[in-house]
C-alpha cells in the first residue's frame, strides 16, 4: 500500500544561487510539483535577468527610452510593485539605480552617460495599460535585482499549491517562503561572522528574506552611493516580493523604515555599523537568540 503522504526536496542552481524546493502531498504529484516549480523559478529568471540581453528587462533597458515597450505579465506585475513601494517609500526604494551598480562593477556594460549624481523624486518610467512601459527620460536603465528573487519564490509556491502540494518550502539562497501547517525553524546569519548565527526564528505561511554581507551592496538613491550605515537586515512579510524588497528599503532607512513595513504587514532585524541589533516590536516575540 502507498503512503497517503510522502515528501520529496531538491535544488537546482538558477537566480545566480542555489534554489531549494521541498514538497509534501500525495505521492503522485510531488515530483511534477516540484519540476513545475522549477521551471517557474526559471523563467522569471529568463524574463527579468539584467544580465540576458533577450529577457524583458534587456529590451526595455535597451528600447524604452524611444517609446512604449510590452513586457509578459510576470514581468509588468514586479514593475508595479516596484512603483508602489517607491511611492510608499517616498523614492528609497529605487531599480532605476542600475547605472550606479554599472559604475561600481556590479553589473556588466557601461552606465549610459549624463546619469545625474543625484537620482529625481520620480520613479524614472511609467507603465502604460496592462504589460507596457517606457522610460520618463533618457540615461534611464532598471534592475530587478532586488525584488525578481522574492517574486520568483512566490510564484514557485503557487505552483507547488496549483498541483496539489499540501505543504512546500522555497529557498532562494536565503529569500525563503512556506505555505501548510508545519512551520519552518530559520537561523538567522550574523553578517559580523558568516559562520555564527543571530538566533532562529520560527515562519509559517509567510515569507523571509535577508540583505547583507559579502557583495549585498544596495545604493542609496539620495546619493547614488552605496548605502553604508546597515550591515544587514531580514525582513518578515506576507510575501517573499515584499521581504526581499523591504530588506533593501531597511538598509537604506533603517528604523525610519518601520511605517513601510507597519503598512505591508512586515517586521524587521537589522544590525548597524556600529555592531547594535535592532528589532521591530513584535520581533522580540518571535526571535530565539543564539546561546
Amino acid at each position: 500500500m502507498r503512503p497517503a503522504s510522502a515528501s520529496a526536496r531538491r535544488a537546482r542552481p538558477l537566480l545566480g544561487t542555489f534554489v531549494e524546493i521541498a514538497a509534501w502531498g500525495p505521492p503522485g504529484v510531488l515530483d511534477g510539483a516540484i519540476d513545475a516549480a522549477f521551471a517557474a523559478v526559471a523563467q522569471v529568471h529568463g524574463l527579468m535577468s539584467f544580465h540576458e540581453p533577450s529577457s524583458d528587462l534587456g529590451r526595455v533597458n535597451r528600447e524604452a527610452s524611444r517609446g512604449a515597450v510590452t513586457v509578459h505579465p510576470w514581468t509588468s506585475a514586479v514593475l508595479r510593485a516596484a512603483l508602489d513601494l517607491h511611492r510608499v517609500s517616498e523614492g528609497l526604494f529605487d531599480i532605476t539605480v542600475a547605472p550606479v551598480l554599472q559604475r561600481l562593477g556590479h553589473l556588466p556594460g557601461r552606465a549610459p552617460g549624463g546619469h545625474p549624481a543625484e537620482a529625481p523624486r520620480d520613479a524614472g518610467f511609467e507603465l502604460l495599460g496592462a504589460d507596457r512601459l517606457r522610460f520618463r527620460r533618457p540615461g534611464v536603465r532598471i534592475d530587478l535585482g532586488g525584488i525578481a528573487k522574492g517574486f520568483a519564490v512566490d510564484r514557485a509556491l503557487d505552483v507547488l499549491r496549483d498541483h496539489g502540494a499540501k505543504r512546500g518550502l522555497i529557498n532562494a539562497g536565503g529569500d525563503l517562503a512556506v505555505f501548510g501547517a508545519a512551520g519552518e525553524r530559520v537561523w538567522l546569519r550574523d553578517p559580523r561572522r558568516p559562520a555564527a548565527s543571530l538566533g532562529h526564528v520560527t515562519i509559517r505561511n509567510e515569507a523571509i528574506a535577508s540583505s547583507g554581507g559579502g557583495r549585498a551592496l544596495v545604493v542609496d538613491p539620495r546619493r547614488a552611493a552605496p548605502s553604508l550605515g546597515i550591515r544587514g537586515a531580514t525582513v518578515l512579510a506576507p510575501s517573499c516580493l515584499l521581504a526581499d524588497a523591504l530588506t533593501k528599503l531597511v538598509r537604506i532607512a533603517g528604523e525610519a523604515a518601520g511605517p513601510v513595513l507597519e503598512r505591508y504587514g512586515a517586521s524587521a532585524l537589522f544590525l548597524s555599523a556600529g555592531g547594535l541589533v535592532h528589532v521591530t516590536r513584535d520581533w522580540s516575540t518571535r526571535v530565539r537568540r543564539a546561546s
